[in-house]
């Protein structure tokens, strides 16, 4: 295997079913050990996506190829690529160290011990070798299952909602190992989740996708802070939605927006003056004092590190503030006015 990790790339592929296009003209390129999660809600095609790149798909059109080598046609045991799946899979009446050997037999019985020993190691289950998988904890079979993908040391390693069946707890314990890991060996992770809190804890880059679409990719603070839409800046997080029309620029992509309440600045770039637009700032952004729109405060509920108030404008329609409690916040009933920085606005078309 050469020392420079492959790239991914990913040009125009589309899967139907019938009429039905499960991915649709999706294009990616996957950087070297790059840690990479697909995400959306059930149905978007993120898990069509993950089985195209597996090879356990086959595309109604478009190319797959890693480095020089074109993944398109070829069968899964071809590929250099691993797949771990969200049931882990694992042979119940194999030992730990049976089932993550079981893909091991052509390298001879000493070569393919000390590779299960490495593995056992790199998942911090040493000692567990002779276990059977019903006697472990989740977070244990989870790890198995990723030693038993990583085996065969491939260029690529493919996991659907790996951590879906664990608990709260648990999942975000098994997160940091996980990205641990990667690190470690610098091997390229493509993750499918639905769940944007782990998306951005795991992620370099983030791609939503959307009824088949890869709708925007970018690392998890972009997506966050500039989202392209309506559907991203919602599924990444709480959002305020201000609806406007796009006046003219301020300074480079800060743009003035025309809102019911008032002027408003936000940051946008291509669009025309006079485009309808919609203005998207997290809770967080909202700042409540003697400048901005005018507000009341309707509800204000206090959750120890942060106070959550819930405002209404004057047309009826309410905006969501959260920040750290401290003297002297509008009690609810208060008159108040609520603004936010350009830097903290992102504008995209209605």
């Amino acid at each position: 295997m050469s020392d420079v990790p492959p790239r991914l790339t990913v040009r125009e592929l589309t899967k139907s079913f019938g009429t039905y296009r499960a991915v649709d003209a999706v294009t990616l390129d996957l950087e070297p050990g790059e840690f990479f999660c697909l995400l959306g809600p059930s149905g978007c095609g993120k898990s069509t996506l993950l089985r195209l790149i597996a090879g356990f798909e086959r595309p109604t059109s478009g190319q797959i190829r890693l480095g020089d080598q074109d993944l398109t046609g070829l069968p899964p045991h071809r590929r250099p690529v691993n797949m771990m799946f969200q049931s882990y899979a694992l042979f119940p009446h194999m030992s730990v160290a049976g089932n993550i050997g079981y893909g091991l037999k052509d390298m001879g019985r000493t070569a393919a011990a000390v590779r299960v020993a490495e593995l056992l190691r790199l998942v911090r289950l040493e000692g567990f070798g002779e276990r059977r998988p019903e006697t472990l904890s989740g977070g244990q079979r989870q790890r198995v299952a990723l030693a038993r993908a990583l085996a065969r040391e491939p260029q690529l390693l493919l996991l659907d909602e790996p951590l879906g069946a664990l608990d709260r707890g648990l999942r975000e314990e098994t997160q940091g190992e996980l990205r641990t890991i990667q690190r470690r060996l610098g091997t390229a992770f493509v993750v499918v989740t639905h769940d944007p809190e782990e998306a951005m804890m795991l992620a370099d880059r983030i791609g939503v996708m959307e009824a088949g679409r890869l709708v925007q990719v970018a690392p998890p603070i972009a997506l966050y802070r500039r989202p392209v839409n309506r559907y991203v800046a919602g599924l990444l997080g709480d959002v305020n939605l201000l609806p406007g029309r796009l006046g003219p620029d301020a300074a480079g992509e800060v743009r003035t927006v025309e809102t019911p309440h008032g002027i408003v600045q936000g940051r946008t770039t291509s669009l025309a003056e006079g485009t309808p637009v919609v203005v998207a700032v997290r809770p967080e952004d909202l700042v409540l004092g003697a400048q901005g729109l005018p507000a009341t405060v309707t509800e204000a509920t206090f959750l120890g590190d942060r106070l959550r108030r819930t405002l209404r404008l004057p047309d009826g329609s309410f905006l969501r503030a959260s920040g750290p409690p401290a003297e002297g916040d509008p009690p609810a009933g208060s008159e108040t006015r609520v603004a936010f920085s350009a830097d903290a606005a992102a504008i995209f078309p209605a």
